[in-house]
């Protein structure tokens, strides 16, 4: 096999759920108890309580981390792996800024961070819908790739057929049901995170403990509450543009697809 033909490397999608949900998820729920403050409550302290701060960094470092050294490895890094390191960027400046010294955090932190959890999949979703008047539309680049989908026998049997104009409505259709996954997820990250850190009191001893539970249970039910449902909503997608090419090229899906 040949450079040119040679596949880039993918990420372990378990490693990659280890790492940036369920290991987090551990060590904010874990780790983020103040020796100090469960002395002062009169609770048990252990040896793996390590503070809030400490917590949150060891959490956002393994993420970065992971990222980073994929990156050196492979020398190659992944749309969606960008992506998940600007949001843990974010989530570390915005943490630094709602955290006061004294403490507390500062007042409608759970809007701000909700603003911040919505922030990257509306503008994924309006990036995906712009795209489709552009030379390289984003769709072509997650879903209808010519890695998956032989594009040439396709683009082929819809010009002998005269069918160019379906053609070109399937493919909108399904942009804008690709774009539809990501505002859903908008929605649903915003109100997921009013849910769990509204309820905090700002001014408490434990209130960046709290921030930290809160951050955790928001990433651990977010890839549950949000993703299956975005998954779902993608095999919807994938059945759809199936079922319409199908109808424009008379092709099956074996020949459509490539084999894999």
């Amino acid at each position: 096999m040949t450079e040119v033909d040679a596949k880039p490397p993918q990420e372990n999608p378990l490693t990659n759920i280890l790492v940036n949900v369920i290991v987090p998820v551990l060590v904010l729920s874990y780790l983020s108890k103040d020796p100090a403050i469960q002395e002062t409550l009169g609770e048990t302290v252990r040896p793996w309580h390590l503070g809030p701060a400490k917590a949150i960094i060891i959490a956002l470092a393994l993420p970065i981390g992971y990222g980073v050294w994929f990156f050196v490895r492979h020398r190659s890094a992944n749309f969606f792996s960008i992506l998940g390191f600007i949001s843990v960027l974010l989530t570390g400046g915005l943490t630094l800024y709602l955290w006061n010294k004294d403490g507390s955090i500062k007042p409608h932190a759970a809007e701000l961070f909700g603003l911040k959890e919505a922030s990257i999949p509306l503008v994924l979703g309006c990036a995906i819908f712009a795209s489709h008047w552009t030379k390289t539309p984003l769709l072509n680049a997650f879903l209808y790739s010519p890695q998956i989908f032989d594009l040439k026998r396709i683009e082929k049997a819809v010009e002998e057929r005269n069918a160019q104009d379906r053609y070109r409505r399937l493919l909108f259709t399904s942009t804008i049901i690709f774009a539809s996954s990501f505002l859903v997820s908008t929605v649903a990250n915003f109100f997921l995170a009013l849910h769990f850190l509204g309820g905090i009191d700002t001014d408490a001893p434990d209130a960046l403990v709290k921030y930290n539970e809160g951050v955790a249970k928001l990433t651990g039910w977010g890839f549950a509450v949000i993703g299956v449902p975005i998954l779902l909503l993608l095999f919807f997608l994938l059945w759809f543009l199936l079922r319409g090419l199908r109808a424009l090229t008379g092709l099956d899906n074996e020949e459509i697809m490539l084999p894999r």
